[in-house]
């Protein structure tokens, strides 16, 4: 088992596509999905009412040279949106999801005030990193983002085969991971399921429930 240190091993770029197929991210027979709950804020305690809405967009673009997916995410608090994050991955040939970086636009009230923590791999020292391995297993520790001094996050996997049961039905098969945020501090918890991705999530002061998601037409399997 590889030690934190060598979670992410170098990459070949060459080998990355933007058709990705992993089941607990499969952006490829993926629309859209809905997560909805609620959040504290630590400073008033007041609690708000969050939504957190994923589009895979048609397009595709090019990141440190490579064709890439591109997610669109929009977070809302009370209904209004605080966040548009457009996120960039591609999968290698043995099934593995790299994240090759986002672009942050935060908002107040309608207007762009910020884009913090957007990063590119190849941008300084900027890497991609390992989104979702081929086969996660019990104990693999993966860093999703590889920007020093920007985004750092890294998830280790805690256990497999879960159940769950969300707004938007029952699922099966999935992963539940521990996701350690060192530069904003804090940690939090995620279900990825077969054919959604994120289907649950567990932050401090928070949390997040699947409400609605939409596939594609599944396709024919190949014989083989």
């Amino acid at each position: 088992r590889a030690n934190a240190q060598e979670a992410t091993p170098a990459v070949d770029l060459s080998r990355l596509s933007p058709i990705v197929t992993n089941p607990f991210f499969p952006l490829a027979s993926l629309r859209s999905t809905v997560l909805e709950g609620e959040e504290v804020d630590p400073e008033s305690g007041e609690t708000f009412q969050t939504r957190v809405a994923l589009t895979v967009l048609p397009e595709t673009t090019t990141v440190a040279g490579v064709e890439v997916t591109v997610a669109e995410v929009k977070e809302y608090e009370d209904g209004e949106l605080v966040e548009r994050t457009l996120d960039y991955y591609a999968q290698d040939a043995d099934g593995t999801v790299y994240y090759l970086g986002e672009q942050v636009d935060m908002y107040e009230a309608g207007t762009v005030i910020g884009h913090q923590g957007t990063w590119l791999a190849g941008e300084g020292e900027n890497q991609p990193g390992v989104y979702m391995p081929a086969d996660p297993a019990v104990g693999q520790v993966f860093e999703q983002e590889r920007a020093p001094g920007v985004a750092e996050d890294r998830s280790t996997v805690l256990a497999v085969e879960q159940a769950i049961v969300t707004p938007a039905g029952e699922l099966s098969g999935c992963l539940r991971v521990e996701d350690l945020a060192p530069i904003e501090g804090g940690t939090g918890e995620k279900y990825y399921c077969p054919g959604v991705g994120i289907a649950r999530e567990a932050f401090e002061g928070g949390s997040l429930e699947l409400v609605a998601f939409e596939s594609t037409a599944p396709s024919t399997p190949s014989a083989g």
